[in-house]
């Protein structure tokens, strides 16, 4: 009797203890403690396209209720990544004429949003390409996105930056007006799946019957949404492996 009385302890110990874990999990991105999330969106025309109050914003409050939520979008029409990473350099080894200058003022206004803020997590929205295709510097924007995302993660000294690339649509999968599409498309899953904290968004079917180069009204609404669902995954993915990453460190002694 004894030892079943035990064994009954034991095992209702165990459900106790499982069904707090579970409950531990589901809270982790929306806790009933304040978080703040910070979004940082910026690219070229198709960014420029989405407005976050329409779908984004909202998707995000939603899901995090109880937490504040900070969107900085900077974007401009028609330009090279270049102009947001510093060290860019052609596949000859060219430097642009320009270089950081769209980068430098959208971290202006990140740091004027996270003035006497500290985020619990930070969410880098990346909507660009198709300037870099017409220019045909396909072969190195793998690695000056991998550098921009470096970039903004020693700037604002955090490692553990997600980061979501809207993939360039299939205006031009046969590359007769601009001779690297599919290269960059290549490049911007590439990037994406190579990093924990990375996902990458399909654009395919937001542009139109016509395949357009730009997206319709309500294909901007729908891409702020799927930002935001890729967003809201990676912050919940990566906090519970922070969580358990901080448990066995734990055991560990560390």
């Amino acid at each position: 009797m004894i030892k079943k009385r035990i064994q009954f302890q034991r095992t209702s110990l165990v459900i106790i203890m499982m069904l707090f874990s579970g409950v531990l999990i589901a809270l982790l991105v929306c806790s009933k403690e304040k978080n703040i999330h910070l979004f940082i969106l910026s690219g070229q025309s198709n960014m420029k396209g989405v407005n976050p109050d329409e779908s984004f914003t909202p998707s995000l409050r939603k899901a995090c209720s109880g937490d504040e939520i900070i969107v900085v979008k900077d974007a401009r029409n028609g330009q090279p990544i270049s102009r947001w990473y510093k060290k860019w350099k052609s596949a000859q080894g060219q430097e642009a004429r320009i270089t950081g200058d769209l980068y430098d003022g959208l971290m202006t206004k990140v740091k004027k949003a996270m003035k006497g803020k500290t985020p619990s997590t930070i969410t880098f929205i990346w909507m660009q390409g198709e300037s870099d295709t017409l220019d045909k510097q396909g072969q190195v924007y793998a690695a000056s996105l991998k550098g921009l995302i470096d970039q903004l993660r020693e700037d604002l000294k955090l490692k553990d930056i997600n980061f979501v690339i809207g993939r360039i649509s299939d205006f031009d999968n046969d590359n007769k007006s601009y001779p690297c599409w599919t290269m960059v498309r290549q490049a911007q899953v590439e990037v994406a799946e190579s990093d924990i904290r990375g996902a990458w968004v399909d654009t395919d079917d937001l542009n139109g019957p016509n395949n357009d180069l730009h997206y319709t009204k309500e294909g901007y609404k729908i891409l702020g949404e799927r930002f935001a669902t890729k967003a809201i995954n990676l912050i919940k993915t990566n906090s519970v492996m922070a969580t358990k990453t901080n448990k066995k460190d734990a055991r560990d002694g560390k």
